[in-house]
């Protein structure tokens, strides 16, 4: 699975915010623990960037949370294709469009926002933190019933040669 991470959440965990940062950070853990490839777009990473430059005062602090960053994320180029595309978009934000188009190219399952009303009508199911946090929850309570159920059929066709 592939889920493209929006700014917004990305912001939400290197900065901390409340309330926003436990959901934020969760979905990602919970993403990375699922094996999920978790993408943001290559044009994210300069307004993360810049936000964090402002944020902490340092470009070289910005710089090392960037790179932090990339150890667990993938950078989604942004092509020329999908600016013409996303301008064609009747999404109201050009940026989302943008998400969106570079969400959809990729391969994307998801886009993990929290500002899903600007995602209306995009081509990648927009998802919220704590909405993935639950729809994860069942699939593992899902994976554990499908344990439970193999490993029960193993006891009954191992009962059965006995």
């Amino acid at each position: 699975m592939r889920i493209l991470i929006d700014t917004n959440v990305i912001l939400d965990i290197v900065q901390k915010r409340e309330p926003f940062f436990a959901d934020s950070y969760q979905a990602l853990r919970k993403a990375i623990e699922a094996d999920a490839e978790c993408l943001i777009s290559a044009s994210a990473a300069t307004d993360i960037f810049y936000m964090l430059r402002k944020a902490f005062q340092s470009a070289q602090k910005a710089k090392e949370r960037i790179e932090q960053l990339s150890q667990i994320v993938t950078f989604a180029d942004v092509q020329g294709v999908d600016i013409h595309t996303a301008l064609m978009r009747s999404m109201p934000d050009f940026e989302d469009a943008v998400v969106d188009t570079v969400a959809k190219r990729s391969g994307a399952s998801y886009i993990l926002t929290r500002n899903i009303k600007d995602f209306a009508g995009s081509c990648v199911p927009a998802i919220t933190p704590t909405e993935f946090l639950k729809k994860e929850q069942k699939t593992a309570c899902g994976r554990h019933r499908l344990f439970i159920c193999v490993c029960h059929m193993q006891f009954f066709i191992f009962y059965l040669l006995i």
